[in-house]
C-alpha cells in the first residue's frame, strides 16, 4: 500500500474524493504492469481508454488506440522480454501519475540482457481508463545501440 504525502495528504483532509481517484489510479496501474509482465495483453488493454495515446518507446513516435497498442506489443514481444515493475507512485499537480519502474530488457531470442534500469512513466487517466502514457527517461545511446541490433537481427 502506497503512502499518500505532501500535496494528496493536504488534499486527503479536505477532499478525501480525490485521494480515491489517487489509489484507484494506483489500482488500476499495478493492474496494468502485472497484465504486461504476464503478457496478458488482452487484461492490459481492457485498462486503457478505446483511443488511448501511447510511446512507441522501443521503435520510435506513438501508437493511438487498443488495436495499435495490441499490435505493437506483439512486434515487441518477438524482439525483447522485459519486465516492469513499479517501484513508486506520485500524483502531479496536473493530475498525471508519475510512476518509478525498474525495467530489465532481455532478447527474446537468445535471453542476453539489454538493459537493467529505472525509468519514469507518467499516465493521465479518465474515468479510471489511461488515456495517455508518456516514457519520461529513457535508456542511454549504448541500449539504444543493442535494441537496434535485436532490430536488426529479427528483421534478418
Amino acid at each position: 500500500m502506497t503512502t499518500i504525502t505532501g500535496g494528496a495528504a493536504r488534499l486527503a483532509r479536505v477532499a478525501p474524493r480525490y485521494v480515491d481517484c489517487v489509489a484507484q489510479a494506483e489500482l488500476v496501474l499495478r493492474s496494468a504492469y502485472r497484465a504486461f509482465n504476464a503478457r496478458d495483453i488482452e487484461a492490459a488493454i481492457q485498462l486503457m481508454h478505446p483511443e488511448v495515446d501511447w510511446p512507441n518507446a522501443w521503435e520510435g513516435g506513438r501508437v493511438v488506440g487498443r488495436a495499435a497498442v495490441r499490435d505493437y506489443w506483439n512486434r515487441q514481444f518477438g524482439a525483447i522480454s522485459s519486465e516492469v515493475e513499479p517501484e513508486g507512485f506520485t500524483e502531479e499537480a496536473d493530475g498525471s501519475i508519475t510512476v518509478d519502474v525498474r525495467q530489465v530488457v532481455h532478447d527474446a531470442g537468445t535471453g542476453e540482457l539489454i538493459s537493467d534500469s529505472r525509468v519514469r512513466h507518467r499516465y493521465r487517466l479518465v474515468d479510471g481508463l489511461v488515456v495517455r502514457m508518456d516514457v519520461l527517461e529513457t535508456a542511454g545511446p549504448a541500449v539504444a545501440d543493442r535494441n537496434a541490433a535485436v532490430l536488426k537481427r529479427q528483421h534478418s
